[in-house]
């Protein structure tokens, strides 16, 4: 009988030993959640180029397809395909055997048309003296001037018969017609070609300079007639990636006509392409330059962000946090956005990190960031 308290007591104090632990954890403060990482970039003030961006193409400046003039076996093509060639360069020799003599045969004609020629006129001199003196008549007269007349006319007719047959004797010696890079060959020598071969013999085409087709919205038009107005204007030609530049050239003009079909103007732009790295038939990404916004306030683009109620940026402050600030971006070219509204110059923007953030989270700054945040600033 005496047992049976102590027990309960010993229980007693067991359940008043573990209930103590349990109420000095719940006094505990929370511990506050770690600090997310960021990068950051500051809104600074730069001049920042206006820009039309169009899709578009690269086309040779000049391309010529070469072709045979005269009948005959290719007997030599004494350039290599891909080689820069000058205008006058010779790059294909038909055998030139038969039109030399035809130019020969031409010349023996005209040797014996003027030795008719000139006894005709012999025999003139001679019919005039006799009908001076009655022995010849009027009517042999006439004749003999008649016959003179025609031997002059067929000696005519032999220089021009010369002259044609030394211009096919020179359709044999194909030369280049302008200054460009040999294309791949389409026939080989020892092969009898023809003026009719849709083919041809091989295609020369001028990059240096070279030239861009590329289209923009119609609405562009009075921006853009009123930019040439003040001078020539910069075109850039990008990759298809869209970041690498592949060489800087000037507007030559726009099309003379909108097509209607699709709203658009065609513009056509000339680059110097030193490097070769435009080529016909590329296509790329055209920006064309209209003037420049003087001491704008940009940020970087992947700092702008994207919300049902607009355009945000995520503002670091003095504190370490961040805060969801509204924005209004007056331009936005894929790597910088100039702010019309809602930021001033020398905030940190977040520009990577945003998808953990709301309004109150506590950031820790990528070290990197900062540091080409601080070389950034001016005098940085």
């Amino acid at each position: 009988m005496l047992a049976i308290p102590v027990v309960v007591a010993a229980a007693a104090g067991i359940a008043m030993f573990t209930e103590e632990p349990s109420t000095a954890q719940q006094a505990r403060p929370p511990s506050s959640p770690p600090a997310i990482p960021v990068s950051v970039a500051r809104a600074t003030r730069q001049d920042v180029p206006i820009y039309l961006k169009g899709l578009g193409s690269v086309q040779a400046a000049n391309s010529v397809l070469v072709r045979a003039r005269v009948d005959g076996t290719l007997t030599q093509f004494p350039v290599n395909e891909g080689q820069e060639v000058k205008q006058g360069d010779l790059i294909a020799v038909i055998d030139p055997r038969p039109y030399a003599a035809a130019v020969d045969a031409a010349m023996a004609k005209k040797d014996q048309d003027e030795a008719q020629l000139a006894n005709a006129k012999l025999d003139l001199q001679r019919y005039q003296s006799l009908a001076k003196q009655d022995f010849a008549s009027r009517q042999q007269v006439d004749t003999q001037q008649s016959q003179v007349a025609q031997f002059t006319a067929t000696l005519a007719g032999d220089k021009a018969a010369i002259e044609m047959a030394n211009v096919n004797l020179s359709y044999c010696f194909i030369t280049s017609p302008i200054q460009g890079r040999v294309g791949l060959r389409q026939v080989d020598p020892g092969n009898m070609i023809h003026p009719s071969d849709p083919a041809g013999i091989v295609t020369i085409t001028q990059v240096h300079p070279i030239s861009a087709l590329f289209t923009l919205p119609q609405e562009s038009l009075p921006a853009i007639s009123v930019a040439m107005e003040q001078g020539a204007l910069p075109v850039v030609a990008f990759a298809a990636d869209d970041r690498t530049e592949l060489d800087r050239g000037t507007l030559l003009t726009p099309d003379n006509a909108i097509d209607s079909s699709t709203g658009t103007i065609k513009l056509k732009a000339t680059f110097p392409n030193p490097h070769n790295t435009l080529w016909p038939g590329q296509f790329i990404n055209a920006r064309l330059q209209l003037g420049t916004e003087v001491n704008a306030l940009t940020i970087p683009s992947v700092a702008v962000q994207h919300g049902p109620a607009g355009l945000y940026a995520y503002v670091v402050t003095p504190e370490s946090s961040v805060t969801r600030q509204p924005i209004e971006v007056g331009r936005d070219d894929g790597t910088l956005a100039v702010i019309a509204k809602g930021l001033t110059e020398g905030q940190q923007v977040v520009t990577a990190g945003q998808s953990r953030l709301q309004t109150g989270a506590r950031v820790a700054i990528n070290e990197t960031s900062q540091q080409a945040d601080s070389a950034a600033k001016p005098g940085g």
